[in-house]
């Protein structure tokens, strides 16, 4: 089947995001910085924003849970910006050499409707794929629900098996297989031009 699409995943593909670039220099305490992420700032609570929980909400919420991090609990999404370090620069060279070809360009991301349009305004590259993006803050929808990719699917009108999907979190490319889409898990070695060779794409 011949490729006509090619979905980014942003977080990790396109953005290097991480609370550590913030709470690195606040705790000045690597152990601390670590317990705080894993027990009290978990990913799975991040990730309730990013599937539309409003961030007044979910910061009010862990307060209540853990009245002795208020402080840094609150920190958490005052500093987002910080820990939205830069663009990964390899991968979106990628994604501009793409924009200059017949493929269709789509995002499907995990993020909070509430801080994905600082992305938005901040990283020109986004306009590359002319508003054809699926934010799950807004849909109120995460992946790995295969729902999302549904939304996807139907909203552009576009088939599975001549979709390439691009992601870094292994159960989100595991889904997208289980749908039909072709599939490139991004690592730290990952060439990313060259994967999309590989299954004939042609950049």
């Amino acid at each position: 089947m011949e490729i006509k699409n090619i979905i980014f995943d942003f977080g990790g593909v396109l953005m290097d995001w991480d609370p550590r670039y913030f709470f690195k220099d606040y705790f000045n305490d690597n152990e601390k910085m670590e317990y705080f992420l894993k027990n009290i700032a978990q990913s799975e609570w991040n990730e309730e924003q990013d599937r539309g929980r409003s961030l007044s909400e979910g910061t009010d919420i862990q307060v209540k849970k853990f009245p002795d991090w208020e402080k840094e609990i609150r920190a958490y999404y005052d500093n987002w910006t910080v820990m939205l370090k830069s663009d990964i620069p390899q991968n979106v060279d990628v994604l501009r050499k793409l924009g200059k070809t017949s493929y269709q360009l789509f995002g499907l991301t995990n993020w909070s409707a509430e801080t994905f349009p600082y992305a938005l305004e901040n990283y020109d590259f986004f306009q590359i794929f002319d508003g054809k993006i699926v934010v799950s803050g807004t849909e109120k929808l995460i992946k790995p629900d295969p729902k999302i990719w549904y939304v996807l699917l139907e909203r552009y009108n576009i088939q599975a098996n001549q979709s390439v999907f691009i992601d870094d979190n292994l159960k989100n490319i595991e889904t997208a297989q289980s749908l039909g889409f072709v599939t490139i898990h991004i690592t730290p070695d990952t060439n990313l031009e060259k994967e999309l060779v590989r299954l004939g794409v042609k950049i």
